[in-house]
């Protein structure tokens, strides 16, 4: 297939990319290099594939409807979209709720009538399990109304699958939104827990909980992720009828973050300093998928458990940074 994925340089989507063009497909990667983080990490994501030819990457904004046309011009044929360009994060999203619904909304909206002009049907959404929210009850389910976010980013998240539902309902797309549960792996992005705690727990210095450690994740690892996305790419191709289509991605088991805390730690032979913190609002207290959907109609299964997880993410992080 020809596909097109939208911020390719990032965690999820450098990785995605791999897995496209080695199984065979020639992928066009979008993305704008936010200045959330340095360049020089994303750079570093697209390394591999920058020698690839069956990858190419444009660089623009989502936000622009002509940044789009023109990446579309140079993609030429594309049968399948994998949405994943997004502003991530709770806290920052609190701050500046504006800019997230410009990039997480707007852009998505840019995305869709752009695609639609040039007759491109498939849709892959990256979602998130923020989505359930104060309505939300564990484990997590598909069904669940998800009314009542807790923070604008997950008010986006929301917006851009009854966006999708939208296009599927009047245009006859083919859309896909897939919930993603706490990914973590290598090139995970290094504003988040799993690497952010390494990396402070390794040189000694203190990390910041909130709460009082109880609260937990469904952590997924990156290859179980990406198990799933295949898995919706592949039954887009196959079905003979648009449809729209909600799933969890999840690893379908709860880790609390003290003992995301310990099992860090434990990896890396360091005895962790905590600096407690109050609570944060925007926060889910617990995460868990239900994956009956997902593994019904994907067959979708997580292999990677986080008492594997972790000790291979540290091994990543070790070697990246020469520790």
């Amino acid at each position: 297939m020809d596909i097109l994925v939208t911020g390719a340089a990032g965690f999820i989507g450098s990785h995605l990319a791999e897995r496209l063009v080695a199984r065979g497909d020639r992928v066009t990667g979008f993305d704008n290099f936010d200045e959330f983080y340095p360049r020089a990490v994303k750079e570093r994501n697209l390394a591999g594939l920058r020698r690839n030819p069956a990858f190419r990457l444009i660089e623009g904004d989502l936000t622009d409807p002509q940044d789009i046309e023109s990446a579309l011009d140079t993609a030429g044929r594309v049968d399948a979209v994998v949405h994943l360009a997004a502003l991530a994060g709770v806290r920052p999203s609190i701050t500046n709720p504006q800019r997230y619904w410009a990039v997480n909304v707007n852009a998505t909206l840019h995305l869709f009538a752009t695609c639609r002009a040039r007759g491109i049907k498939r849709f892959v959404f990256g979602s998130s399990s923020s989505v359930y929210g104060k309505d939300s009850q564990v484990p997590f389910c598909e069904s669940d109304p998800c009314t009542r976010p807790l923070s604008p980013y997950a008010a986006t998240k929301r917006a851009g699958e009854l966006l999708a539902f939208t296009e599927h309902h009047l245009y006859g797309s083919s859309i896909t939104c897939l919930r993603f549960f706490t990914v973590y792996g290598p090139r995970q992005r290094p504003d988040l827990a799993i690497h952010k705690f390494t990396r402070l727990i390794a040189s000694d210095q203190p990390i910041e909980l909130f709460g009082d450690g109880t609260t937990s994740r469904d952590y997924t690892w990156i290859d179980d992720i990406l198990d799933g996305v295949l898995a919706a790419i592949e039954q887009q191709a196959r079905s003979p009828h648009p449809a729209y289509r909600i799933y969890n991605l999840g690893g379908a088991h709860p880790t609390s973050l003290k003992t995301l805390v310990d099992r860090i730690a434990a990896a890396l032979g360091k005895s962790p300093r905590i600096d407690w913190q109050p609570e944060q609002p925007g926060d889910m207290p617990h995460t868990l998928a239900d994956l009956e959907l997902s593994q019904g109609d994907l067959g979708y299964s997580p292999k990677v458990s986080i008492e594997q997880g972790i000790p291979r993410f540290v091994a990543w992080w070790r070697a990246e940074n020469g520790k």
